[in-house]
């Protein structure tokens, strides 16, 4: 106590839990303001990249998720799918995917990174129906030549087990490829282009 009856210690315990207690009180203040800066739920699911575990996609199945508002499609190919999709050259509209529909490294036979895996927009490019996933061989609705793709019911579309349209159907194109890269042997990025990282 000093020499004119004040409590220096008092003081200086009220002095700091003000102190604290005010601080407190401006970070609760602030939170709802410094939140509203940050990107919504709805903007990260618009442009964010997306991840995606392709560890227990079994072979000859579908994975399917969303990445910007738009369906991707991952396939795992099997074997016989990949030596199939090498013998429908002369049934396609586009084989060797020389319309832009694809990044430059998915530019090949099995439009795709690795062969095994096929990422994919999942939506018909004649008016942006979903294509329905037809993995079977021969299925009688769709003809002994059929060796798995995506048929859109909307308008009789087909496609192959690489996205690329048959000759003599609505769609003008072969389905989109979207950017994506492997962040590991069983996880992709899609989203990020790995030309451009």
């Amino acid at each position: 106590m000093s020499s004119d009856g004040v409590n220096l210690r008092r003081r200086r315990f009220l002095t700091a839990t003000t102190v604290a207690v005010g601080g407190v009180g401006g970070t609760f203040a602030a939170a709802p303001f410094v939140s509203s800066l940050l990107p919504s739920q709805k903007a990260k699911a618009l442009g964010a990249p997306v991840r995606i575990d392709i560890s227990k996609i079994e072979p000859g199945a579908l994975h399917r998720d969303e990445w910007r508002g738009k369906l991707v499609m991952v396939v795992r190919r099997t074997k016989q799918n990949l030596e199939d999709l090498l013998a429908l050259q002369g049934k396609l509209l586009d084989p060797n995917s020389k319309r832009q529909q694809q990044p430059s490294y998915a530019q090949n036979p099995y439009r795709s990174i690795r062969d095994e895996y096929l990422v994919m927009i999942g939506l018909c490019t004649h008016l942006g129906c979903a294509p329905t996933y037809r993995p079977e061989v021969s299925p009688e609705d769709l003809g002994p030549e059929w060796k798995g793709g995506f048929y859109c019911p909307c308008h009789g579309s087909r496609f192959d087990l690489a996205g690329r349209v048959y000759k003599s159907v609505p769609a003008p194109a072969n389905m989109e490829i979207p950017p994506y890269r492997y962040i590991s042997d069983t996880l992709i990025e899609v989203g990020v282009d790995p030309e451009n990282t």
